[in-house]
């Protein structure tokens, strides 16, 4: 899914939190977001979702406003997961049971997640007993069981463990690359965008103010606030 971000705006208590007059997300890439707290990041992710609205300007999504049919083609995972009150296996397969898959379609899609993720053993465990890294992960399989065009993600690694990220970022990496699902990446974890992103774009302040390939913006910034940042200088 292509995205056109077009002289969009949010103000917030009278302060211009976002102020961004064009960027364009391309279809079947990974881009990672990054930038200092109070960048404007995840207030780009809520609009960009139809959580939040701007205060002016739009987005298109493959040249279409935000609407029903955008809302079933894309996946948000927030930091802290929402799970359902059913069991792991419920939880992942509930995207396409209202979508009306067939049993055995959905049996393939989940026991294929459930793998990649290392989630087999607790599939029969009920979501409330789930640690913060597990629930995390049956957040991001249900997600993208539906395979969804576009995947919105804020910060779903930041508070567990390393195990349970890297599984994390290996779904990502091969849901993209087998179907080319396009993943916008909001993230404080420089490697993580080394080792996941196609493209990086750095915000400050509400504004983008580098972007491009991922080797590029990460290795060799053209931009001194950039460079403070991947260089660890610029305090977040």
């Amino acid at each position: 899914m292509n995205l056109s971000i077009l002289n969009l705006t949010r103000i917030y208590n009278d302060k211009k939190v976002l102020d961004l007059p064009k960027a364009n997300i391309k279809s079947g890439s990974i881009y990672s977001i990054i930038g200092p707290n109070g960048a404007g990041k995840s207030t780009l992710i809520r609009i960009l979702a139809g959580i939040d609205n701007a205060s002016s300007g739009k987005v298109l999504y493959n040249d279409s406003v935000f609407d029903d049919d955008v809302r079933k083609r894309i996946t948000l995972l927030f930091q802290k997961p929402y799970m359902m009150n059913l069991n792991v296996y419920e939880n992942i397969a509930y995207p396409l049971k209202i979508r009306g898959f067939s049993k055995w379609d959905i049996g393939s899609r989940v026991d294929e997640l459930l793998g990649i993720l290392d989630l087999h053993d607790i599939k029969s465990q009920r979501a409330s007993t789930l640690s913060g890294g597990e629930a995390q992960k049956v957040a991001l399989a249900r997600g993208l069981v539906f395979r969804p065009e576009l995947v919105l993600l804020d910060e779903p690694t930041a508070s567990i463990d390393p195990v349970s990220t890297l599984l994390m970022e290996k779904l990502v990496t091969q849901t993209n690359k087998n179907y080319g699902t396009t993943f916008v990446w909001v993230t404080h974890n420089i490697s993580q965008a080394r080792r996941t992103a196609d493209k990086v774009i750095f915000m400050h302040q509400g504004k983008v103010v580098e972007s491009g390939g991922a080797e590029m913006v990460l290795k060799n910034p053209t931009n001194e606030i950039t460079r403070r940042f991947v260089g660890g200088d610029l305090i977040l």
